[in-house]
């Protein structure tokens, strides 16, 4: 029977999605490093492009239990491969059926004779034998098993903070001591963690993060068009839509390195910072120069302060209404331009108001429950 070929593409993608969780099932029963190596094994068998290689010497270099692990399973990979055809249908068959009834009295026998019993009886070459027999089918057949098993999450989480409010989080990324992420007012952002690497998407507001090193998984920050890349280092990302730098993304390192590049810019070269260097980028274009910055300057919201330099009125009143209600409004664009300056408690904005006549040619007008900012006539 010949089927439309959108009904054989559906069976095609129920076939991926099946042998998926067919293989989830068996990754969970196994020692992590040994899944992990045994795919490398595989995966340098049959070539690795650039990518794949600085991956693979990220991963290798991560931990000296890495390089034992890959030794012991490229040396069961070898023995494995000699192991009749007839063994190797039998494993496929039974991997395809871990979501199905339980095995049959002759399904567990060829299991255990493989190793992939649960039962205390199976040796640690047995154990090395199943795992790497198992990656060998599911790389040599195309499945998209082991892939699908790396790329899902293993943790996942939205965080947010309301107008005025502060809040720091731990991410289970380490269990001595996590990273942390401290976000300003106004944030919201998405944590997700997976086997090979760490990923945090700020859609918008700021956060202060103190990565936990790990270099067999980098970090990442996405904000807008930038994506900063470290292994473990404090560095201040914001990308909001009001207030200072609207629509434009800032990085700030306060230690550490970390590198910057555009999401959508292959042909840009990464921009390395290093401690007390900025840099500032927006939706189009390249990114800025590098500048440097004072540690005093970097994250100034954590003393609960906003600092301006010759920053236009009204981008500052904005800035103001990430926190608070102002009970300002600004109608006159000349007004609107007047540039201000100096560092400011977000608690006593009522300092600021008062020093606006003192620093601008500007008074206050009543407008019902609000108050203009209005031009100072001689």
């Amino acid at each position: 029977m010949n089927l439309p070929i959108s009904d054989r593409h559906a069976l095609a993608s129920e076939a991926e999605h099946a042998q998926a969780r067919a293989f989830e099932a068996f990754a969970q029963e196994q020692d992590a490093l040994d899944i992990e190596a045994a795919t490398w094994a595989a995966r340098r068998r049959n070539g690795l492009d650039a990518q794949g290689q600085a991956a693979f010497d990220a991963w290798l270099a991560a931990a000296p239990a890495h390089a034992r692990a890959l030794q012991d399973m490229e040396a069961t990979l070898g023995q494995v491969r000699q192991l009749a055809a007839a063994d190797v249908a039998q494993l496929r068959r039974g991997f395809e059926g871990r979501s199905r009834p339980a095995p049959t009295p002759e399904r567990r026998g060829w299991r255990e004779r493989l190793g992939l019993g649960l039962g205390t009886q199976r040796t640690p070459w047995l154990a090395h034998a199943a795992v790497a027999l198992l990656v060998v089918v599911v790389t040599g057949a195309g499945w998209m098993g082991v892939d699908h098993w790396r790329q899902q999450p293993t943790f996942t989480q939205a965080f947010s903070t309301e107008r005025g409010q502060q809040t720091v989080v731990t991410l289970p990324d380490d269990a001595a001591q996590g990273s942390t992420l401290q976000l300003d007012t106004s944030t919201r952002l998405q944590a997700r963690l997976f086997r090979d690497r760490r990923e945090v998407q700020l859609q918008d507001g700021q956060a202060l993060f103190s990565v936990h090193s790990d270099a067999s998984r980098p970090f990442h920050v996405r904000a807008g068009n930038l994506q900063i890349t470290v292994v473990g280092t404090k560095f201040s990302v914001r990308h909001t839509a009001t207030g200072l730098d609207a629509g434009r993304t800032v990085v700030s390192v306060e230690e550490g390195h970390v590198r910057v590049a555009r999401t959508d810019a292959a042909t840009e070269a990464p921009v390395e910072l290093l401690a007390g260097q900025m840099v500032t980028g927006d939706d189009h274009g390249p990114i800025g120069a590098v500048a440097q910055i004072p540690p005093s300057a970097i994250a100034p919201w954590r003393a609960g302060r906003v600092s301006f330099d010759n920053t236009p009125l009204a981008q500052a009143l904005a800035e103001f209404e990430r926190y608070r209600s102002t009970g300002l409004v600004i109608n006159d664009p000349a007004v609107a331009e007047l540039r201000v300056g100096g560092s400011y408690n977000v608690q006593h904005f009522a300092r600021f108001v008062d020093s606006l006549a003192l620093m601008l040619p500007v008074r206050l007008v009543a407008q019902g429950e609000q108050r203009e900012i209005v031009m100072r006539r001689p």
